[in-house]
C-alpha cells in the first residue's frame, strides 16, 4: 500500500492511471516522488485527484460549452436583460449542446447558472425581477457536465457606464487571478497561488472572501483540494502535475464580511454593502506549468 492507501501495482502490472503501460513505464518514478514528498511532511493529495490524457481531452470538451456559454452572455447581456433571461440562455445552449448544468440540483441549487450583482458575493439566484441597469455588475458562473466530464468558470460583466471604482475592483480581481496562474510551479505549494491572489487585491485596498474558494474538479463538481485566498506560500498541497482545480476568488471593496439569504440558504452577500468581483478559471497543473481549461 503506498501513501493514500491505493494498491501499487507491480513493476510489470499495468499502470493504475489506465494508461494500459507498464508500471515501471509509466507512473513508478512519479509515485516514487509521491511518497518520498509524503514522508517529509508534506500534503501530497491522493493519485484518484490526478487526470489523465483522456481526462483532460474529456474536460476540454466539457470546457468548450462552458466558455461557449461565457461568451453568448456576454455576446447579449445588456441592460434591461434579466438574470432570468440568462438562465434561459444558459438551457437553450446546453441543450443544444447535449450538456446539462452542474449547478442545477447541486446540494439543491434550483437553477442552472448563479447571477451575482453588485454587493452579491456568490450563489445569486436568477429573478425575473432582477433586470439589469446601466451601472450595475454582474458575475455569471457557469459549470457544465458532458461526457460525465465537469467544467467551471465565471466572468465578470460591466452594464454601460459603471463607476470608475467599481470597475477598478472588477479589473483588480482579474489581475489577481492572473497572478495566482503566474504562481503555478509543478511540485510547488498551493499556497503559493492563493498568496499571490491575496497580495493582488489587498496592495490594492480590496478584501477577499475567506470562506469560499476554488476546488478540485474533473470526475465530480467540487474535489479536493479547497482552493484558499488567504493562504502563506510554501504551505498547502504539492502541485502535482494532473492536478485540476479552480481559481476564484470572491474580491469585496470593503470588509471581508459576508452574509447568507436566510430565507433560501444560498445567496451569499457582503455584510457592508459593497460591490464584490469574482473571475474564475480552471485549469490542470503540467509538467512545465499549467493549462488554462475553462475560463
Amino acid at each position: 500500500m503506498s501513501y493514500d492507501g491505493m494498491r501499487t501495482p507491480g513493476r510489470n502490472e499495468e499502470c493504475w492511471c489506465g494508461s494500459g503501460r507498464k508500471y515501471k513505464r509509466c507512473h513508478s518514478a512519479f509515485d516514487d516522488r509521491l511518497e518520498q514528498l509524503w514522508r517529509q511532511g508534506e500534503e501530497v493529495l491522493p493519485r484518484r485527484l490526478y487526470k489523465n490524457a483522456d481526462d483532460i481531452e474529456g474536460i476540454k470538451v466539457s470546457a468548450a460549452v462552458n466558455t461557449g456559454i461565457l461568451d453568448y452572455v456576454g455576446e447579449h447581456i445588456e441592460a434591461g436583460v434579466s438574470t432570468m433571461d440568462i438562465n434561459g440562455w444558459v438551457n437553450d445552449y446546453l441543450a443544444a449542446h447535449d450538456a446539462v448544468s452542474a449547478d442545477l440540483n447541486f446540494e439543491g441549487y434550483p437553477y442552472s447558472v448563479c447571477t451575482s450583482i453588485n454587493d452579491v458575493v456568490c450563489h445569486g439566484f436568477p429573478d425575473e425581477g432582477d433586470v439589469l441597469s446601466d451601472g450595475d455588475i454582474i458575475n455569471v458562473d457557469m459549470s457544465t457536465i458532458k461526457g460525465g466530464y465537469f467544467s467551471d468558470s465565471s466572468r465578470m460583466y460591466c452594464i454601460g457606464s459603471v463607476d470608475p471604482k467599481w470597475r477598478r475592483l472588477v479589473d483588480v480581481c482579474h489581475a489577481s487571478v492572473q497572478a495566482g496562474l503566474a504562481a503555478i510551479r509543478p511540485w510547488g505549494h498551493l499556497g503559493d497561488v492563493g498568496a499571490a491572489v491575496n497580495k493582488v487585491a489587498t496592495d490594492a485596498g480590496f478584501s477577499v472572501v475567506e470562506e469560499y474558494g476554488g476546488h478540485g474538479i474533473g470526475k465530480e463538481f467540487h474535489e479536493e483540494p479547497f482552493v484558499g485566498f488567504t493562504t502563506k506560500a510554501g504551505t498547502g498541497p504539492i502541485l502535482v502535475p494532473g492536478l485540476c482545480f479552480t481559481i476564484e476568488p470572491m474580491v469585496n471593496m470593503g470588509t471581508h464580511s459576508i452574509k447568507t439569504d436566510r430565507s433560501n440558504g444560498w445567496v451569499v452577500r457582503t455584510r457592508d454593502g459593497k460591490p464584490s468581483a469574482q473571475w474564475e478559471v480552471q485549469l490542470v497543473v503540467t509538467d512545465d506549468g499549467y493549462e488554462l481549461l475553462s475560463w
